[in-house]
């Protein structure tokens, strides 16, 4: 990339308005950019954001951030919490289904303020140096987190908003970027950050090596059961308590004792088989250690379909049924982009009338392979969010962190963040870092019953301040 692209335009703003619980929620849309420059103070990227703004006193303010890395915000914008959603992730939709927004009674508006921010590379959002130069300036796990603080802090001023509550929410990777986003703002850049909402984050903890760490296979059971629960109707949270015990306890101390001691394995395997309904071959040939794609292929196999990584229960058909291992795309992702951008694109330049003359990137393949996985913070280890999340948690006493995620999730398992979690000391109030599971998997938010269960419960979480 180069300065010689076409400029964007200027900051464009609407007025709008949604019913919400049966009354008019009034708002103005901005789709505007945010510089970015380097050491030397020159321009070498452009951040879009998209902001929902209420008339109001004292109102705080939530900036939203998807993940990847190569993700637009539009997933949390449109799936989950603003004001706007369009159909996404739900088992039986077609990418040609209109792409039709209705009005979000799972928003967040009411109570913050919204800003979702596109890091470079996705959305409208761009880097205008060469790739090599991009790399080193956006594309690792540090100078991320490094430009997106700095972003936050230049909204914040630009919209004289610095004496605002402010929060942060981030989604899968975006859960990686807040404990590390919060710890920065709060120490580098001068910014408090009064709550985070951790949705479906990559907060597990360094796994080892899956022959002899039990941590990856404790890591995926309990959510591999959890589909297979829902699947049965039998899907409680007393139901997934009784597997988090059993999975680190029981399930735990035979991995451990492999050969050691003869009963372990059968015993194992006898109970895995029973609580993922799997085929007792496929469990017993498996050792009980369930490999996630093998299981995927293994879950519907009758039916030649694959279930998504992202939730088990989300089906697309095989195309290369016969193939040892899996060669298509995930039928979520392969589902997602069409509504996704269609919807965004036509809301950015028509309804808000911000015309660029660019392409919307809603996943970006090629950020994701420019990323750097070289250091011991990359892109896929939760250790270096998880310190940071100690130690933003340690710095402010009044810090409050909401982690939700959908029971049967395999790409960011909930039991990560229940073994990370319980590693962190109680600092004050046990109650200040908090884990909730919802039905649905990475966007369980795509469920109607558990995108209001989220509202409320962060409602709850950012009443406390």
């Amino acid at each position: 990339m180069s300065m010689s692209l076409p400029p964007l335009p200027v900051d464009a703003h609407a007025t709008q308005s949604i019913l919400l619980e049966g009354k008019p929620l009034q708002y103005t849309v901005t789709v505007g950019t945010l510089p970015v420059r380097d050491e030397k103070g020159r321009l070498s990227g452009e951040v879009v954001y998209t902001s929902y703004v209420v008339e109001g006193k004292d109102r705080p303010v939530t900036f939203a951030f998807n993940g990847g890395p190569g993700a637009a915000s539009v997933f949390l914008n449109m799936g989950a919490i603003g004001p706007k959603r369009v159909p996404f992730g739900i088992e039986g939709q077609s990418p040609s289904d209109p792409a039709t927004l209705t009005d979000n009674p799972g928003t967040w508006l009411d109570f913050t303020d919204l800003v979702f921010v596109d890091p470079i590379g996705t959305g409208y959002s761009r880097s205008l140096v060469a790739e090599e130069e991009s790399k080193k300036l956006f594309y690792g796990p540090d100078q991320d987190i490094a430009y997106l603080s700095r972003s936050v802090y230049d909204w914040l001023v630009k919209n004289e908003r610095l004496q605002s509550r402010k929060y942060i929410v981030g989604e899968s990777y975006g859960g990686y970027r807040g404990p590390r986003l919060t710890a920065y703002l709060q120490s580098k850049i001068g910014i408090a950050v009064n709550g985070m909402v951790l949705v479906s984050p990559a907060l597990s903890p360094e796994a080892g090596d899956p022959e002899i760490s039990p941590i990856p296979w404790m890591t995926v059971l309990p959510s591999i059961v959890a589909a297979n629960y829902e699947r049965r109707g039998t899907l409680t949270n007393d139901a997934m308590a009784a597997v988090i015990d059993y999975t680190r306890g029981e399930y735990a101390v035979d991995l451990m004792k492999g050969n050691s001691d003869p009963t372990a394995t059968p015993r194992l395997i006898r109970r895995v088989t029973e609580l993922s309904g799997l085929d007792a071959t496929f469990v017993r040939q498996s050792g009980g250690r369930l490999d996630t794609d093998a299981f995927l292929r293994e879950e519907f196999r009758e039916t030649g379909k694959l279930g998504s990584v992202y939730d088990p229960n989300v089906t697309g058909y095989d195309p290369f049924p016969y193939s040892p291992t899996q060669q298509s795309n995930d039928p979520i992702m392969m589902n997602v982009v069409a509504p996704t951008t269609t919807a965004m694109v036509d809301f950015v330049t028509k309804t808000v009338g911000w015309k660029p003359e660019a392409r919307y990137i809603a996943l970006s393949i090629e950020t994701a392979l420019l990323w750097d996985r070289s250091s011991q913070n990359g892109a896929f280890h939760g250790s270096a969010s998880a310190t940071d999340l100690r130690v933003a948690v340690a710095t402010d006493p009044k810090l409050r962190v909401f982690i939700a995620h959908g029971w049967a999730d395999l790409a960011c398992p909930f039991m990560g963040s229940i073994l990370t979690v319980s590693q962190i000391p109680n600092m004050g109030d046990s109650n200040r870092i908090q884990v909730h599971e919802y039905a649905g998997g990475h966007m369980f938010y795509a469920r109607s019953a558990s995108s209001l269960a989220l509202r409320k419960d962060v409602l709850t979480m950012l009443s406390q301040h």
